[in-house]
């Protein structure tokens, strides 16, 4: 017996087929590491040509700074395309909401001058809503980890991880929820807040308070919610568009092919795309990851290559290595080719977009981690069990340096030849091209654009804008590290090296 069927059985059932066969493919772009790799930078230079702009997981736990006409934008939830008035901006199923935390941000930023959000803006009815109690419940957690433990996960205390808890358990609640009979939402939020009391007696909540502050919400929030499935099925196969995915987290910090327990609570590898926006993976096209030229962390964690030396000093301060959500200095050594090798046997990368190769500028010569060792054998492939991890040996290759200011680099051949070598041992070691070389931010302005130069006193590049000439020593000096003295009858900028 058959169970298949014939070319002429399908003509006689008159299968309706979809208006767009093929559909668009979406583009996608995800971390390599373990987040902070400047994904963002790759985002907005995306998101100037795209029609649809997604989150697809993820919450208000992380972010990046987006500065437009001299303004910056800081973003945790809402998907940079909100500031292209040709965009679409998309907040998936994947997404759990904090809602005063992304009026917070809007309002924010509607001062620093985004207008029109609210005609761009489109949030699925299927994405779970992250409570105040959810935020309280992270903080007793991490308290009790580190009482039970001697150690805690180090989360960012958004709530983030109850609230996914909550919808693998069935208690969570939706936007869908809170847009219907709000007597019924109330008393599923107090009897969720019951089940936390009774599991953490400690934990105070004014339920009446935040219902209040939520029933306010769910009315500015209602004209935005679409059911987010055939939001993305009419962006898929109606006429042609640009769709852009802008992943949150990194491959090493997924909830299941990460460096758990110290990783984040969804998925953040490709198939969080498909499960986060509700798509096909046959609609999944380009999947740029993106990776700093070394590597960093913030928190608790196994990280094979770190420098706990001059060199991890030397990179987390030229690299202004501090979290836009935490402000916790990031850890930081040499690139892990190991991690990305492995992030690419997951996610599939069409390009690696390869990040701050000019904080590297200085260096006399650059080690690349290529291998892991136990007990002087090489490991053929990453350890998924924490305590193996974190035995390991690294072997590393060694590169000289290229000694020269890379900042201004905009193609290829601007990069000299030894920076040149550097990335092309990368694309063969991990078997793809690279797709930018892109150059560390202004560490004033956070733009990328414009050539810059080093402030001779943080060392860090600034652009024209950004950087002037001590009055006194002549050396430039970024207007982080300047004071402009009006002592005198002209004003004259002083670096902090000679204002005192």
């Amino acid at each position: 017996m058959s169970l298949g069927r014939s070319a002429n059985d399908h003509k006689s059932a008159a299968v309706k087929r979809a208006r767009n066969d093929s559909g668009n493919k979406v583009t996608v772009v995800l971390g390599a590491q373990w987040g902070d790799e400047g994904k963002g930078k790759v985002v907005d230079l995306l998101a100037t040509e795209s029609d649809v702009v997604c989150r697809c997981q993820g919450g208000n736990n992380a972010g990046h700074t987006v500065v437009v006409d001299e303004k910056e934008y800081d973003f945790h939830l809402l998907p940079s395309g909100i500031i292209s008035t040709k965009c679409t901006s998309f907040i998936g199923n994947g997404v759990v909401i904090h809602l005063p935390g992304l009026f917070e941000e809007i309002d924010k930023n509607e001062k620093k001058g985004l207008k029109g959000w609210d005609k761009r803006l489109v949030i699925s009815d299927r994405a779970h809503i992250v409570f105040d109690f959810h935020q309280a419940v992270d903080g007793l957690q991490e308290v009790q980890r580190q009482a039970q433990e001697g150690q805690n996960i180090g989360t960012t205390k958004k709530g983030i991880g109850p609230t996914y808890a909550c919808k693998a358990s069935r208690t969570g609640l939706r936007i869908c929820d809170l847009m219907a009979d709000f007597s019924e939402f109330s008393t599923r939020v107090k009897n969720l807040v019951l089940q936390y009391q009774s599991m953490y007696p400690a934990l105070k909540v004014d339920v009446e308070g935040e219902l209040k502050k939520l029933k306010e919400y769910a009315e500015r929030i209602r004209p935005l919610v679409r059911d987010g499935v055939y939001f993305m099925y009419d962006a898929i196969h109606g006429p042609p568009k640009k769709i852009l995915v802008e992943g949150a987290n990194a491959a090493l910090l997924d909830i299941d092919f990460g460096t758990y327990p110290f990783v984040t609570s969804s998925n953040c590898t490709v198939g969080g795309v498909c499960t986060g926006l509700g798509i096909p993976p046959a609609n999944i096209g380009d999947v740029y990851g993106v990776s700093k030229a070394y590597t960093t962390r913030v928190g608790i964690g196994a990280f094979p290559t770190e420098q706990l030396n001059a060199v991890g000093e030397l990179l987390q301060t030229r690299g202004h290595e501090v979290g836009v959500t935490t402000g916790r200095k990031r850890r930081c050594g040499w690139l892990d080719l190991v991690i990305l090798n492995y992030a690419h046997m997951i996610n599939g990368f069409t390009a690696i977009a390869l990040t701050k190769l000019d904080i590297l500028d200085v260096l006399d010569e650059i080690k690349v981690g290529v291998a892991y060792k136990i007990n002087g054998k090489r490991v053929p492939y990453f350890p998924a069990n924490l305590e193996v991890l974190q035995k390991v040996e690294v072997e590393y290759e060694t590169f000289p340096g290229w000694k020269t200011d890379t900042s201004a680099a905009r193609k290829w051949s601007d990069l000299p030849p030894k920076a040149q070598n550097y990335i092309r041992f990368v694309e063969n070691h991990i078997g793809v091209p690279s797709c930018a070389a892109a150059p560390s931010a202004c560490c004033v302005c956070q733009r990328v654009s414009g050539s810059r130069k080093a402030c001779s006193q943080c060392e860090r590049h600034a652009c024209a804008a950004c950087i002037q000439q001590c009055n006194i020593c002549s050396e430039h000096c970024c207007s982080l590290c300047s004071v402009t003295d009006y002592s005198e009858r002209y004003e004259r900028v002083l670096c902090c090296g000679c204002s005192s």
